[in-house]
């Protein structure tokens, strides 16, 4: 099962009764291995979670905590990118370089990088002593 397949098919199980915005990320960790997530709303809005980071918690929760790749899809006009606290997230676990798949559930998309999506991104290097 390719990313996309695997995005589409979590963006399935969200839980959006508020918005009715669907959301589906799947991200291939440096081991090779393939993690979903998708968006849980919470009446409460600020509450909810964005299918980039339950992906994300998966992956940790499963003992990886790279990323080699990202893939995101939703129901909208144009492919979906991250909220600017997901790319704070997916900026933690993979570098720069590494390529993001923004996509739409009728087939467009758009690639690009972690770096694209957050540059100047607030990192480890910020916490070092000097």
């Amino acid at each position: 099962m390719t990313l996309l397949d695997t995005a589409r098919t979590v963006r399935e199980n969200a839980y959006a009764p508020y918005s009715n915005f669907k959301v589906g990320a799947a991200l291939k960790a440096a081991s090779g291995k393939v993690y979903a997530g998708c968006n849980v709303e919470n009446v409460a809005y600020p509450e909810g979670t964005c299918a980039e980071a339950g992906a994300i918690a998966a992956m940790v929760a499963g003992g990886d905590t790279e990323i080699a790749e990202l893939f995101v899809i939703a129901d909208s006009p144009k492919p979906v990118s991250p909220c600017g606290g997901c790319r704070q997230k997916i900026a933690e676990f993979a570098k720069g370089d590494v390529i993001v798949t923004l996509a739409t559930t009728d087939g467009t998309t758009l690639q690009t990088t972690v770096a694209a999506l957050l540059p100047g991104s607030f990192d480890a290097d910020y916490m070092s002593k000097v």
